[in-house]
C-alpha cells in the first residue's frame, strides 16, 4: 500500500472557500454564520491564503490581508495577518512556524510590506515570531448617571442627527479617511472594508438593537463627525430600565464635534452602562467628564506589530526629536533583518539603512517592534531586560525619539 502523500501548504482556491472557513471558523469553536457561506468576502485575498491540505480535509489556515497603516509621520503598506488556526490533530509538529515563516518570507520577497501586524487571539504564540503588543484598547466603562460632561466643555454651533445608513456612511468615511493619518495604529478603509464594519447581522447583535448612526454638522453643512452604537435594553426586578449602551466608533475633526457627539449619547434614555470596547486607552472622554473616575478602564493588547523589513519601517516614520544612532537588531527568524542598521530621523524626515558601524543600542526584533509605533518606550523594554544600551545615554535619546504625542490605537479587529 503506496504511504500517504504528505500535508501540503499553498494557497486556497475561491472554490474551497466553504472548506477552508468551516475549518477555520471552527477552530474558534464557532458556527459559519452571515452572507459568505460560499463565496469569500469582497476583503478576502486567496491568492494570500495559505491552507494545509492533509488529504481531503483542511487542518491548518492562514491569510493577509493587504492594509495602508498609519505610523508616526506617515502610512506603511501593512500586511494584516489574518485567519491562522492549526487543528488540534496537529499540533506540536511545527505548523504554525512553517506558516509564519513563508508568511514573511514571501511579504519580503514578493509584497515589500514593511510590516506585518495582527490581532492575537492567544497572547503567548507570537512573540516568538517578531510579533509584539503596539497598542492597546481601553475597555471603557461607566455608570451613566455619573457620566457628565464638565460645563465648561465648548460644543460650538454645530448640530448633532440621527440619520440612515446611506447618509452616515459616506459622510463617516470622508472624516475618518483625514482622521486616521494621524493616529498610528488606525488603518485605511476602502469600500469593502467600510462594508465589512457596517454589516449588522441579525445573529451577531447578541440581544442588541440594529446598529444607530450620528452625525455632527457645521452651520455650513460640513460634517465634522460621527458616531456609531447599539442599545441593549434590561430591566431590573423592579421595574427600573438597566440598559446598556454599546458604542462602537466616535471620530471627529473637532473638540466641540467630540463633545456634542458624546453629550447625545449620554442622554440616550433607559440606559444605565457605558461600554466602549476598543476606545483608545488615551480616549479624550475622560478628560472631558465632571468626574473622571467613573469611566474605567481595562486596557488590553490590541494590534501586535512586526516589522519585516527594518530599514524600510524605519526610515517610513518620523521622529519628533532628532536621531542618528545604530540599532543592533536580533531577528533569528528573519535573517535579512539581523544586523546593525543605522537610523537617522527627525520630525521632516528618517532614512535607516545598513552600517557596520559600533552600535548604540541592541535588541531583539520583538522589542524593536513593540517600540515602533511610539507607544512603548525603549527605556521600558530596557528596564525589562530586553534592550541593551551600549553607549551611554542612547537609550534615553532613542526612547524620546521614537515616542509620539498621538497614542497608537487600532479601533478595528481583523
Amino acid at each position: 500500500m503506496a504511504d500517504d502523500p504528505a500535508p501540503e501548504l499553498r494557497p486556497a482556491t475561491p472554490e474551497e472557500w466553504p472548506a477552508f472557513l468551516e475549518a477555520m471558523v471552527g477552530a474558534f469553536g464557532e458556527t459559519p454564520t452571515g452572507p459568505y457561506l460560499d463565496t469569500p468576502p469582497p476583503v478576502a485575498e486567496m491568492d494570500r491564503s495559505l491552507g494545509l491540505w492533509d488529504g481531503d480535509q483542511v487542518v491548518a489556515t492562514a491569510g493577509i490581508y493587504s492594509r495602508t497603516l498609519t505610523v508616526p509621520g506617515g502610512t506603511v503598506p501593512c500586511a494584516g495577518i489574518t485567519w491562522v488556526t492549526v487543528a488540534p490533530t496537529h499540533r506540536r509538529r511545527g505548523v504554525l512556524t512553517s506558516i509564519m515563516r513563508r508568511q514573511l518570507t514571501e511579504v519580503h520577497e514578493q509584497d515589500h510590506e514593511p510590516v506585518a501586524a495582527l490581532w492575537a487571539s492567544e497572547s503567548s504564540i507570537y512573540g516568538r515570531f517578531g510579533y509584539a503588543p503596539a497598542t492597546l484598547r481601553g475597555g471603557l466603562t461607566g455608570r451613566s448617571e455619573r457620566l457628565r460632561l464638565r460645563p465648561d466643555i465648548d460644543l460650538g454651533s454645530g448640530r448633532v442627527d440621527g440619520v440612515p445608513l446611506d447618509t452616515y456612511k459616506p459622510a463617516a468615511a470622508a472624516v475618518y479617511d483625514t482622521v486616521r493619518r494621524s493616529v498610528p495604529g488606525n488603518l485605511a478603509r476602502d469600500e469593502r472594508w467600510w462594508n465589512r464594519r457596517l454589516q449588522d447581522e441579525p445573529d451577531d447583535r447578541d440581544g442588541a438593537t440594529a446598529r444607530r448612526f450620528l452625525l455632527h454638522t457645521e452651520p455650513d453643512g460640513t460634517v465634522t463627525g460621527y458616531a456609531a452604537y447599539r442599545l441593549k435594553g434590561a430591566w431590573t426586578d423592579a421595574g427600573e430600565p438597566d440598559g446598556t449602551l454599546i458604542v462602537e466608533e466616535v471620530r471627529t475633526l473637532s473638540t466641540q464635534a467630540y463633545a456634542s457627539l458624546w453629550k447625545v449619547l449620554l442622554s440616550v434614555d433607559l440606559v444605565r452602562t457605558l461600554k466602549v470596547y476598543t476606545a483608545s486607552v488615551d480616549d479624550p472622554l475622560k478628560q472631558m467628564l465632571t468626574d473622571p473616575r467613573a469611566l474605567n478602564l481595562r486596557p488590553t493588547d490590541a494590534l501586535w506589530v512586526r516589522l519585516v523589513d527594518v530599514g524600510a519601517a524605519l526610515s517610513a516614520r518620523r521622529y519628533p526629536a532628532p536621531i542618528d544612532m545604530v540599532f543592533e537588531v536580533r531577528d533569528p527568524f528573519c535573517p535579512w533583518n539581523d544586523g546593525r542598521w543605522h537610523v537617522w530621523g527627525h520630525p521632516a524626515g528618517a532614512f535607516c539603512d545598513r552600517t557596520d558601524r559600533d552600535p548604540d543600542i541592541v535588541l531583539g526584533i520583538e522589542a524593536l517592534s513593540a517600540a515602533y509605533l511610539g507607544g512603548v518606550s525603549l527605556a521600558t523594554l530596557q528596564a525589562a531586560g530586553r534592550v541593551t544600551e551600549v553607549s551611554p545615554g542612547a537609550v534615553t535619546l532613542a526612547s524620546t525619539a521614537f515616542f509620539w504625542p498621538v497614542t497608537p490605537w487600532c479601533p478595528e479587529e481583523f
